[in-house]
């Protein structure tokens, strides 16, 4: 049949069974009464035993017929009835849902299994338990006017006329009224859709209704609770089989009649089939009276017992009525004549009245519009092949598939409109115009099928030209194969590796590793994992320069002409790196060494390094080490981890193809501590060793790796963060600041030739005079390196650039009158606090990160008056008279330097009394010593022969000798210590115009040692003990 056709794919399987035996008995055209069922079959069901057919208008004209009736009494007679002719308990269902499901043939035919409204998916566990004996419920005449009968709401479709619905209903009472109904042979309801927003009025009865649902037995709460938290998930969802406000529904529905019911205990699942249009006119009371039809039963003799048993059960006309428990208080009943309104908790019966359309005649336009109709829903199979044997076996099955009414309602049903949109063809009873709104909702899904179409047809090409595209490169390959001109991912990868190899001087213990791995290879699947990893670690093992050495150039004059050309002065550095070409030279061999260069940010370090790469024509890799926190960054990951990888050191080796590249290994001094990662300096150690780097081993290769040959330069601002083990394999080669001259040469030769070429300022416009230059530097750039002078510089060449742009200037001169308009004011504006230091003050020299700098000792006494009281001439101190002495220290001072301050004072006061023994002033004197500035720490064991002569100017109240700096720590013996920094110490005095510099005797070498030009116009003492500095700085 067409209808089984039509619905087979819209119920769920366990539900086929009973809609196909409907199917026998009903056409889906006219739906002609075609029972085969004998009366006898339809006596021995177990619900229906009354008379086969019973006059239903008669039923629905004649009130005097009705009587009032206990929903109690027939709930428990029809569960007892049910339970008793199955024999098995009903089973709960595994989603028990509070909606009405519905399965209708006049769905948009989107889903497949699922409910169109709402409703459960049948689980295939789930037996429902029927309450009949599998056969349809016996077929009756329908009333062609049924006014009062119970409403179910569904949602999202209305339910047209001739069409048939699957619905699924969990309320307790609506169940009861539903049995009820059906065992009175009265199987008729009204379906009406659903609102889709509901009134604020409809969502608090809602509530109510939920807390009359927590009220029902066990097994319906358990159920309705499972259901609101699955319908929870799809928004504005009702999920109550009844309503509480005729609000909440549309008006205009359909009479259905109910053709089959399943009784599952929890709830209840029916066919129905819509005959008809409705309209809802009033309420009516859940105890309206109903006919006694088991009064006009025939007295039968084989249950005489029973009925007697059922006589004292069921009410009879004039005895008082009990009224039926409901989940809420009841509303006493109202006639359905009666105009008082109707006040109830829940609507599960409304007072309707048929609908009919207007008349119609057949006119041309029509005509023409039922046409178009039919052409339509035509194209939209022709598109859709889901409606196609369906609607096909409509029009071929002999009724009038173009009458005006049943068209519009078949197209409306097809389409996949709104609920909204549908109703609003159900409630037109104008036909032309219901044809037109029909029209437009089919155009509107033709439209739709259309684009579902295109797109279809777009991703099918797409995937059958991936498809096609991937078969004909499968065939190629196989071709190939066959034909030798390519071989297999197998084959291809070993002889690579292989190829790699031919060309390599690999050592016998790595070539063993080599050939297992390859052997290892070709047994491994394609897909495992083990496939990539090996295919890795080969590809690492074969791609390392094994036994490839770039051939290193050792011309003295070369490398001598390509270090003077990249950089200015750092003789240490030339000398150190000609020594060790002249090594290599003689050796005839290519060796390694651990080079560490140290000194103030921007002197060149690291520049330097990339240009001895040049000199000795080696491969240049570079890796900062600054902050580095993973061991692995060294010696790698193990294998088996997820993207693991060798060490910066074989990533080095396979980038430069060579064995003996110039690693520079920059920032050491900055590396990070021993976390839970490792510590990187320790793995520092076995790379850096040349005792140990012949033989390195990386995590991840896991064979040794000559390191010998490298030549390793390391780079350091500061040596004391360096841990001692790594200092030790280093050798340290100092990089100090650059002086003034220096650094006016550098500008003049490397940062103003590299600022012409980035700016494209011509050499022809723009002119800056020596005078700038040194302005330049001693008043805006004072550190020891040069990067903040090339910033200067750029910026000067950038002024002249949009002057030369803007104002069309064709050369501009830089000199020190017009600096300022350049590069701003000057950050420099003095280099001494005193010119004239007066008694109790001292010029020391301060080695700083940026280079070296002037540094003052202030000290004061507190108690002047008592120091200096010459009266009291006692060699002791009185301590009840409260005359022993106190030192207090500021300045931001370090803990070096603080002890470095007792111990200036300690024998500051034993050698005050070897020069003046009557001076107390050290001794009963609160002493305040200052080192500006405040917020600049300070530290070093450099201060204590400036301290001590800071005090001993205090003591004697007489003030030093003028323009004379003083730098080395001082013992309590008075020996002067040696300091280091010395260079950067005398650029600061020589800076600060100071003539004369105190220096300890020991550094006596170092001084020595520094060029010319900064020794010019100084006048050096150097001491060993405090006595040659006392001489100099006060006797003479």
């Amino acid at each position: 049949m067409a209808l089984r056709v039509l619905l087979s794919n819209r119920i769920i399987i366990p539900q086929r069974a009973s809609l196909t035996r409907f199917c026998r008995y009903y056409t889906p055209l006219t739906f002609d009464h075609r029972s085969c069922i004998t009366p006898s079959s339809a006596i021995n069901s177990s619900l229906y035993y009354q008379p086969l057919k019973t006059n239903s208008i008669l039923l629905s004209k004649n009130s005097t017929h009705f009587q009032t009736f206990q929903f109690a009494s027939l709930s428990s007679s029809s569960s007892n009835s049910s339970s008793s002719s199955n024999g098995n308990t009903p089973s709960s269902p595994s989603d028990g849902n509070s909606s009405s499901s519905s399965f209708s043939s006049s769905n948009d035919g989107k889903s497949q299994n699922n409910d169109d409204d709402g409703g459960h998916e049948q689980n295939d566990h789930t037996v429902p338990v029927v309450i009949q004996s599998g056969n349809p419920l016996m077929p009756v005449e329908v009333p062609e006017n049924y006014p009062i009968v119970p409403l179910i709401p569904v949602s999202r479709h209305p339910l047209f006329p001739k069409f048939i619905k699957m619905l699924e209903i969990t309320n307790k009472d609506l169940m009861d009224l539903i049995r009820r109904k059906v065992k009175l042979n009265q199987p008729y309801a009204g379906i009406f859709l659903r609102k889709e927003t509901p009134s604020p009025a409809t969502t608090a009865t809602e509530k109510s209704s939920t807390a009359d649902l927590k009220t029902s037995s066990s097994t319906d709460s358990k159920s309705s609770t499972e259901s609101t938290k699955e319908k929870e998930k799809i928004p504005n969802m009702i999920t109550s089989d009844v309503i509480k406000n005729l609000d909440e529904v549309y008006n205009i529905g359909s009479f259905v009649q109910i053709h089959e019911v399943h009784d599952m205990g929890d709830r209840l699942r029916m066919i129905v089939m819509a005959h008809r249009r409705i309209k809802i006119v009033g309420l009516v009371s859940d105890e309206v009276v109903i006919e006694d039809i088991d009064r006009k039963r025939p007295p039968q003799k084989s249950n005489n017992n029973r009925r007697r048993q059922r006589r004292k059960d069921e009410p009879v006309i004039g005895e008082d009525p009990v009224p039926e428990p409901t989940p809420s208080t009841p509303t006493p009943p109202v006639s359905p004549n009666n105009n008082e309104p109707i006040v109830v908790n829940k609507i599960l019966l409304v007072n309707t009245e048929n609908v009919t359309h207007n008349e119609y005649t057949q006119t041309p336009e029509l005509k023409a519009l039922t046409a178009e109709l039919v052409k339509t829903i035509r194209d939209i199979v022709a598109l859709n092949p889901f409606y196609r044997e369906s609607i096909a076996a409509l029009i071929h099955s002999g009724q009038r598939a173009d009458h005006p009414v049943y068209l519009s309602d078949l197209g409306a049903a097809l389409t996949s409109a709104e609920g909204a949109e549908q109703q609003a063809v159900m409630e037109e009873m104008n036909i032309p115009n219901r044809l037109m709104l029909t029209l437009n909702l089919l155009k509107k899904e033709l439209e739709m099928s259309r684009l579902q179409q295109k797109i279809g047809k777009e991703v099918e090409e797409k995937v059958n030209k991936q498809h096609r595209k991937f078969m004909l490169m499968e065939q190629l390959r196989i071709i190939k194969k066959e034909l030798g001109l390519e071989k297999d991912d197998k084959e291809a990868m070993n002889d690579k590796f292989r190829a790699r190899l031919k060309e390599l001087v690999i050592p016998p213990h790595v070539k063993i590793v080599i050939d297992e791995e390859l052997e290892r290879l070709n047994v491994l699947e394609k897909h495992s994992a083990e496939f990539n990893i090996c295919t890795n670690y080969l590809d690492w093992l074969t791609s390392l320069p094994w036994g490839k050495i770039s051939e290193e150039k050792t011309d003295l004059d070369h490398a001598q002409k390509v270090l003077d050309e990249d950089h200015y002065g750092m003789e240490d550095i030339k000398k150190r790196i000609l020594e060790f070409i002249a090594v290599s030279h003689l050796k005839k061999s290519t060796h390694g060494k651990i080079l560490c260069f140290y000194g103030p940010p921007g002197v060149g370090k690291t520049s330097v390094a990339k240009s001895i790469a040049r000199a000795l024509q080696r491969e240049y890799f570079r890796f900062s080490v600054g902050g580095m926190h993973d061991t692995a960054e060294i010696k790698g990951h193990r294998r088996t981890y997820v993207g693991a990888m060798p060490g910066k050191m074989i990533q080095c080796l396979k980038k430069t193809k060579t064995e003996n590249p110039l690693v520079l290994i920059d920032e050491i001094d900055k590396i990070g501590r021993g976390g839970f990662h490792g510590d990187p300096s320790a793995a520092l150690l076995e790379m850096l060793d040349p005792e140990q780097n012949a033989n390195f081993l990386d995590h991840y290769l896991d064979v040794p790796i000559d390191l010998s040959k490298v030549l390793f330069i390391c780079t350091a601002n500061v040596l004391d963060t360096i841990p001692d083990p790594l200092k030790d394999r280093m050798e340290v080669i100092e990089v100090s600041g650059y002086v003034a001259e220096e650094k006016l040469a550098i500008a003049k030769n490397y940062l103003i030739p590299q600022a012409i070429k980035q700016t494209a300022v011509k050499e022809n416009n723009i002119e800056i005079t020596d005078a700038a230059l040194m302005r330049l530097i001693k008043a805006y750039c004072r550190e020891s390196g040069v990067r903040n002078l090339q910033k200067h510089i750029e910026k000067i060449f950038r002024k002249v650039a949009f002057k030369i742009v803007k104002e069309g200037d064709s050369k501009i001169v830089v000199d020190e009158g017009n600096l300022q308009e350049f590069v701003g004011k000057p950050i420099y504006t003095s280099d001494r606090m005193y010119e004239l230091t007066p008694p109790g003050v001292s010029m020391g020299l301060a080695w700083t990160a940026n280079g070296g700098s002037v540094l003052f000792i202030e000290s004061s006494l507190i108690n002047p008056v008592e120091a200096f009281d010459t009266l009291n001439t006692s060699s002791k101190d009185d301590k009840s008279s409260a005359l022993t002495g106190s030192l207090t220290l500021t300045g931001k001072l370090g803990d070096v330097m603080k002890e470095s301050c007792k111990i200036a004072l300690t024998y500051a006061k034993s050698y005050l009394q070897q020069i003046d023994p009557k001076n107390r002033a050290l001794r009963v004197g609160h002493i305040h010593i200052h080192v500006p500035e405040g917020a600049t720490p300070k530290d070093g064991p450099s201060a204590g022969c400036t301290i001590v002569t800071a005090l001993l100017s205090l003591a004697l109240n007489k003030p030093i000798k003028q323009n004379v700096a003083m730098t080395g720590e001082v013992s309590l013996t008075g020996r002067v210590l040696p300091v280091g920094g010395i260079k950067e110490k005398v650029i600061a005095a020589k800076r600060a115009n100071v003539h004369t510099v105190i220096l300890p005797h020991e550094n006596q070498k170092d001084y020595n040692d520094l060029q010319d030009f900064i020794k010019d116009g100084l006048t050096v003492h150097f001491s060993k003990t405090y006595d040659d500095v006392y001489k100099i700085i006060f006797e003479d």
